[in-house]
């Protein structure tokens, strides 16, 4: 009888195990849209090694001397249409206006080794970008991560910026966890969302995508193919984008999933987070002139954005109501409106 026991437990074991390995080792597919880039994508190829994809909105006349060049959120988020949609009107002002996918996401190329993607690869990628354009100095768009990536470029770059708008701005590096203690006046209304990335990651991880994860952050190594995790961190970013609107419920505000996101490109970029220098120093000193849009609904930490408002004297603050970290999807032409008197009329 123990034999038979003992027999059975070792099978069983034998067994989980296996499911186990299946489990991690086998391809997931998940039910998303494949990418496709759009049509009119033109291509960098930036002497840092990135070939990058983008799309170039020609302005009217180009009448205005300095380019809009817009950030994405993520890391690891593409550019979608409902972007360049948005910043068409800038165009119209007279405005060229720059949409890049950053390296490793959308129609720009996956880097093989992922430990190069990292805070000071895409400011050395934005820093060809912008001399490319020939202008001298650009405008920047920073959205969530955008916003930090264009403060890490100013840092360094400040006499090529003319002004920088930050909308739903992420933390400045090095992360200061204590400033997500900061309460925000009462006067300005902020609500909580109703849905956080905390529970759009817990809907959307399985075991796999925990062990892909964890061995790509302490090795470098990719289990998975960039085509699987990038549909993996696609249907990841569609969950987590409910908690960036104020009614995630609406299905006219949470469109269906888009496909372009950038699995590797996220995970190491956020990473290298620890890492990054301190460039606080460096813009205590910029002067240029900073729009800061922050939606009522948004789940950063108000501390966050009242760094902004130090480093950046020279600055004007806007609490859009009714919208979340993502303005532009709740509130368009508050979005876009205000941006262009910010850029139009000083």
């Amino acid at each position: 009888m123990k034999n038979k026991v003992r027999s059975y437990a070792f099978w069983s074991v034998i067994v989980l195990i296996g499911i186990l390995l299946f489990m991690v080792l086998f391809p997931t597919n998940y039910d998303v849209p494949e990418y496709k880039a759009r049509a009119g994508t033109r291509y960098w190829s930036l002497s840092t090694g990135s070939k990058i994809g983008y799309t170039l909105i020609s302005g009217v006349d180009r009448s205005k001397p300095y380019p809009v060049i817009f950030l994405q959120g993520g890391p690891g988020g593409p550019i979608y249409d409902r972007n360049i949609r948005l910043l068409a009107p800038l165009a119209a002002e007279g405005f060229d206006v720059y949409l890049y996918d950053q390296i490793g996401c959308g129609s720009s190329e996956r880097l093989e080794n992922i430990g190069d993607y990292t805070v000071e690869r895409h400011r050395r990628d934005l820093e060809e970008i912008v001399r490319t354009t020939g202008a001298g100095k650009v405008i920047l768009i920073g959205q969530s991560w955008g916003a930090m990536l264009a403060c890490a470029f100013i840092a360094e770059n400040p006499e090529m910026v003319e002004k920088v708008i930050f909308t739903g701005p992420g933390p400045v590096l090095p992360w200061r966890t204590e400033l997500e203690d900061i309460k925000p006046p009462d006067s300005l209304h902020l609500k909580k969302p109703r849905y956080t990335n905390k529970q759009g990651r817990e809907k959307v991880y399985n075991l796999r995508a925990r062990v892909v994860e964890a061995l790509a952050r302490a090795f470098n190594l990719k289990l998975a193919s960039d085509r699987e995790m990038d549909n993996f961190a696609t249907l990841l970013n569609h969950e987590m984008g409910k908690s960036t609107v104020c009614n995630p419920e609406d299905p006219a505000i949470v469109s269906d999933a888009e496909g372009g996101s950038g699995y590797y490109a996220m995970v190491k970029t956020v990473q290298s987070f620890d890492n990054a220098t301190d460039i606080r120093s460096k813009l205590k000193a910029c002067r240029i002139p900073a729009l800061v849009l922050r939606g009522q609904c948004d789940g950063k930490a108000w501390g966050y954005t009242t760094e902004y408002l130090r480093l950046f004297t020279d600055h004007k603050l806007v609490i859009v109501s009714d919208a979340g970290h993502s303005i532009g999807i709740e509130q368009p032409a508050v979005y876009i409106n205000t941006i262009m008197d910010f850029l139009l009329f000083p």
